[in-house]
């Protein structure tokens, strides 16, 4: 006797629809969770760029200052 599982080999219709709609939703949580890194990222960047930029400018006022 075969059993039903080793017959049938390839995914309904069903089954095809639910994996691309799973498919479609991990996909776009990537998506987000990348943007959210990324935005995160240059926020950061810019923070730091502000600040690097602050320093150099205390830092040329007291050289004239000197």
């Amino acid at each position: 006797m075969v059993n039903v599982r080793e017959r049938r080999s390839t995914p309904t219709g069903a089954e095809r629809e639910a994996r691309e709609v799973f498919r479609q939703a991990e996909a776009k949580e990537a998506l987000t969770d990348y943007a959210k890194a990324q935005k995160a990222f240059h926020e950061n960047r810019e923070r730091l760029k502000a600040e690097r930029l602050a320093r150099e400018a205390e830092a040329a006022g007291r050289t004239k200052a000197d």
